[in-house]
């Protein structure tokens, strides 16, 4: 077996113990650390001055664009007032009140032996209307007369209007009379109360026929 002889066998153990030495290994092991520390905030810092760089962006354009926006936020809202204010007026015009076609019923329920002196009335969305009628009656019975008025125009109103009240505020005989024909017959003086809701008319009733035809549905089913 041949002889082998290593004259460098101590430089050899130097060199083997310095790749041994802790504090190295612990150098490069931090430095290796650091390293990668170094590439990863590297990239987040890539990272955010890239996503600063799309906020500019956006701030830019956003301030071009503002303007037209807040423009057009304030014309919305001047369109929404604008529109509040048609439905209030849609609301007040649809519920308003004509006094013409009840001076038209009151008319017709006004016999020739019947005259209306004083009239004033009053219309509320809330409370409904109110009118105070004044006026005199002539006949046999002068108060039927009047009685007979306050009943037709209570009839007349309830075809169009709900809560219809015509009620006496007073009713009192006159000792003057009235010449009618040639004849003098008594006289009466009276004051009409009329209330009334004339902004939700009343709903007609239902035809027979058409609440027959519903009773002979349900009794079919």
């Amino acid at each position: 077996m041949p002889l082998h002889l290593n004259l460098l066998h101590e430089e050899i153990l130097e060199l083997r113990q310095r790749q041994r030495d802790p504090l190295k290994i612990g150098l490069s092991a931090m430095i290796a650390a650091g390293a990668l520390m170094f590439g990863y905030y590297s990239w987040n810092a890539y990272q955010t001055l890239e996503i600063k760089s799309r906020l500019s962006i956006v701030q830019r354009d956003w301030a071009k664009v503002e303007p037209r926006v807040t423009a057009a936020q304030k014309r919305a809202a001047e369109l929404r007032r604008t529109v509040d204010t048609t439905k209030v007026l849609d609301t007040m015009i649809d519920n308003r009140f004509f006094w013409a076609p009840f001076l038209e019923k009151l008319s017709r329920c006004v016999a020739p032996n019947a005259q209306l002196t004083s009239f004033d009335g009053t219309a509320d969305e809330t409370k409904g209307v109110t009118v105070s009628i004044e006026g005199l009656s002539a006949g046999r019975e002068p108060r039927a007369e009047a009685e007979e008025l306050r009943h037709l125009l209570g009839e007349q109103l309830g075809k169009n209007y709900k809560d219809v009240k015509v009620e006496f505020k007073t009713l009192e005989d006159l000792d003057t009379m009235a010449n009618l024909g040639g004849a003098n017959l008594p006289m009466a003086r009276f004051v009409l109360n009329v209330e009334f809701n004339p902004f939700e008319a009343a709903k007609p009733a239902a035809p027979a026929r058409m609440r027959k035809s519903k009773d002979e549905a349900k009794q079919a089913d």
